[in-house]
């Protein structure tokens, strides 16, 4: 007999010695007994008892080994696919990018995908628009306007880098704050302006926000200040909030007292 018939007489003769053992603890009606007679442990005797019921002898012989490679594994194309998606559009869940894969042809359920952002630590949105900053800064690639809204919105300090001038006073940026609530004063509120080229600021605080306090900070500190050192500016990018723009009524610096 060769090798092959060798193996399989072995694997009955292990199927027959386990059934043997569960005809043992049937008859003596003491799997205990039965259990120390054979020499076996419990635990391994209901698991043989399992798979008898579940698949007859067949289920009392060896089980084939594990494969080191699970067969379900995520091809790697389709992971970088899912990781190219994701950057592309970050504020895309799991379950939108299953579905979005699944008009592709490629079938992979949410949890999957859910499980393959993390591994690669981008399981939440803040995570892959940080992915997708880096990207923009180490890559030459164009953001689109939905992209760019994103990653300001995540992090504020974005439009700022990306905010460039040549020299002091070319391009000041304004913008109102509001600070907090003063016993005895109410809201206060800070009129801010900064210099894009080199981050000199200036500030004013006040109870309101109205157009005149974003006036005065320009022409009573900002601008004196660059005439002074004999510097044009040049521009002055805001929000264009309801204090920044409006009809010629708004109160302006000659109201100011």
């Amino acid at each position: 007999m060769g090798a092959g018939g060798e193996l399989v007489d072995a694997k009955e003769k292990v199927a027959s010695q386990r059934l043997s053992l569960l005809e043992l603890a049937q008859a003596l009606g003491n799997v205990s007994e039965a259990c120390r007679q054979r020499g076996m442990d419990r635990t391994s005797f209901y698991e043989y008892k399992r798979r008898f019921q579940t698949h007859g002898l067949e289920g009392l012989k060896d089980l084939p080994p594990v494969h080191k490679t699970h067969p379900m594994t995520t091809p790697q194309a389709v992971v970088d696919r899912i990781m190219a998606l994701s950057v592309e559009q970050p504020a895309w869940g799991c379950d939108r990018l299953s579905d979005m894969l699944k008009l592709d042809g490629v079938s992979v359920s949410s949890p999957t995908v859910q499980n393959i952002l993390i591994k690669h630590g981008m399981g939440s949105k803040y995570d892959r628009l940080l992915k997708l900053e880096e990207k923009a800064e180490k890559e030459p690639i164009t953001l689109t306007a939905d992209q760019v809204r994103l990653i300001e919105k995540a992090n504020p300090c974005y439009r700022e880098r990306h905010v460039e001038s040549s020299r002091p006073g070319e391009l000041l940026s304004q913008d109102t704050f509001y600070v907090g609530q003063l016993k005895g004063v109410g809201k206060v509120y800070l009129q801010a302006v900064v210099d894009t080229y080199g981050s000199l600021a200036f500030g004013f605080l006040h109870t309101s926000k109205l157009p005149a306090c974003s006036v005065a900070v320009l022409h009573n500190d900002a601008l004196p200040f660059y005439r002074k050192k004999g510097i044009a500016v040049n521009a002055v990018l805001t929000d264009n909030g309801r204090e920044y723009c409006g009809t010629e009524t708004h109160p302006t610096s000659s109201t100011w007292p």
